[in-house]
């Protein structure tokens, strides 16, 4: 049985260091997967979104659990590893979940004209990474980058509100890419 005190990082400051510049890499070079390492969480978190969450979240900013990943367990372990308050999806800085469960997007900040930083970061936790089925073009990308995505048409309605938007970072296993809103998402 593991305790919310357990599965946090054992070397912490090289492995917190490794997995700030996975997510680094993740978000500058979009649909580009990135290993990233030395979280165990509580299921059902992947490895990745619990170093993630490790790495970005702590008392200063806010998070929302989707019903899929909102269990005692992962309340307990984020409490005790990174103490950032649980909220409403509307008050997100972080969002935490599958893609159906943190349905709709809408209910997220996108920011404001004046602080288009304002808007919330979704780690969404997928099974795998499948077979491509979009293109991403944008910065940070040399020509195209094919990528599998949950939901191409939200996706392209969030790059569409461009400066404003969300920002995600999808989990599987011990692997993360990011998708920035200034990526241009083609289906394939």
């Amino acid at each position: 049985m593991q305790s919310e005190l357990s599965g946090g990082f054992t070397q912490a400051p090289q492995q917190a260091a490794q997995a700030f510049r996975a997510c680094l890499e993740a978000m500058a070079r979009p649909g580009q997967v990135q290993a990233i390492r030395g979280a165990a969480p509580p299921a059902p978190l992947s490895p990745a979104a619990g170093a993630v969450l490790l790495t970005l979240v702590d008392q200063a900013v806010t998070l929302h659990l989707a019903p899929s990943h909102d269990t005692p367990a992962i309340r307990a372990w984020v409490a005790f590893h990174c103490g950032a308050q649980l909220v409403d999806a509307e008050q997100a800085d972080f969002a935490l979940g599958t893609w159906a469960a943190l349905g709709p997007i809408e209910r997220f900040a996108i920011g404001t004209p004046d602080y288009p930083d304002r808007s919330a970061t979704l780690i969404v936790e997928m099974a795998a990474f499948g077979a491509a089925n979009a293109r991403l073009s944008g910065p940070g990308i040399a020509s195209v980058q094919e990528a599998d995505l949950p939901a191409i048409p939200a996706i392209q309605q969030n790059h569409a509100q461009f400066p404003l938007g969300l920002d995600f970072l999808l989990c599987s296993g011990a692997q993360v890419f990011g998708l920035p809103r200034s990526t241009k998402v083609e289906a394939l």
